[in-house]
């Protein structure tokens, strides 16, 4: 392949990651329109929005041209979803407890004070850009596995709960193909810090996928047996109403 040839691809393959982002930042939308009407996060945890946040935020530094030229795409994508997901983390806080929030929000305050002193030192202290390039994308690896490791708490709570319901399959497949469009980009040509972490989450999205066809028919059971028990306790409440009713 020629470097045009590959350049045109890279740019294709980049376009559509940028696509695939898009929906895998966006995949948690019904949820938070779940949390809005409900008026409660109730177990949903708010670990992979603060991880992907600070992914976001890293990447887009990583992308500038001063650190790493010709990745233009890198920071759209991030840019983007930095946006989302200071929306998301704001939910959070608004629908969180006292004591969730407080946690919420320190969490955010330490995540912008490490990207202000990560930027600082990068683009004052350090004047090559091999350098710069290296240690911030050295540092995406880390927030990127973060970012992937996140939801193994929500797939922890799926094996002992032996439900799917509080990991949405829209942002486990959003995942897989982000992974796999990232990976493939990250080959033409090779960049390490891209490959690693893109490799590293797609195995954990498939992992995710696993334990939603494994748990898939125990949730609906789960779900079934509530509602149903739902249906009984409101005859019954029914029942004793007019019960009431007639012994006045």
């Amino acid at each position: 392949m020629t470097a045009a040839a590959a350049h045109i691809a890279r740019t294709i393959i980049g376009v559509i990651g940028n696509i695939i982002s898009g929906f895998l930042f966006l995949s948690p939308v019904p949820t938070f329109i779940a949390i809005w009407k409900k008026g409660s996060v109730e177990q949903f945890s708010p670990a992979p929005y603060l991880a992907t946040l600070v992914n976001c935020m890293v990447w887009t530094l990583y992308g500038l041209p001063m650190v790493h030229p010709d990745s233009v795409l890198v920071v759209t994508i991030n840019g983007s979803g930095c946006v989302i997901e200071i929306i998301y983390v704001t939910l959070f806080l608004i629908y969180s407890d006292g004591n969730k929030r407080l946690k919420v929000l320190m969490w955010l305050v330490v995540e912008l004070v490490f990207i202000a002193a990560l930027t600082f030192v990068t683009l004052s202290l350090v004047h090559d850009v091999a350098k710069r390039s290296a240690i911030v994308g050295t540092t995406c690896i880390v927030f990127n596995i973060m970012m992937y490791v996140a939801p193994l708490a929500v797939m922890k709570l799926v094996i002992m709960t032996k439900s799917i319901e509080y990991m949405p399959l829209s942002i486990s497949l959003a995942s897989f193909g982000n992974g796999v469009a990232w990976t493939t980009y990250s080959l033409l040509p090779f960049d390490k810090f891209i490959t690693i972490p893109n490799g590293i989450g797609t195995l954990f999205s498939v992992a995710q996928l696993i334990l939603y066809a494994t748990y898939y028919k125990s949730t609906k059971m789960q779900i079934a047996a509530r509602k149903a028990n739902k249906i009984e306790v409101d005859l019954s409440q029914v029942v004793v109403a007019n019960g009431n009713k007639q012994s006045k």
